[in-house]
């Protein structure tokens, strides 16, 4: 009988996680950093489909999609940030997060 209830909260308990992993919150740059230097040496463009995040390697390309809206973007990964990710702001406006300057966004790594 306990095999029978362990499998089940097991179950349960990965897909909770997995879900978790899924949704972050995604912000944008202010137009302070246009010119100034990124994490990987690049000079950040506010015009380019480019992100911060605080742990996928430099290079790596995302398809960030706004939660509320469904509205999708592909950014590539050139900074860090201490938060989900951190749009450029052509991406933000893509996703419509710049009229609420902050929205839940799932993140699929493309390449």
């Amino acid at each position: 009988m306990l095999k029978k209830l362990i499998v089940p909260l097991t179950i349960a308990a990965s897909v909770l996680f997995q879900s978790a992993a899924l949704a972050q919150t995604a912000t944008y740059y202010s137009d302070y950093y246009q010119g100034r230097q990124t994490a990987s040496g690049e000079i950040f463009d506010t015009w380019g489909n480019t992100a911060a995040h605080p742990s996928l390697p430099f290079g790596t390309w995302v398809q960030v999609t706004n939660l509320n809206n469904g509205a999708s973007v592909n950014v590539r990964i050139n900074d860090r940030c201490n938060c989900g990710i951190d749009l450029s702001k052509a991406a933000a406006g893509q996703i419509g997060l710049l009229q609420t300057g902050v929205a839940p966004v799932s993140i699929q790594v493309l390449r």
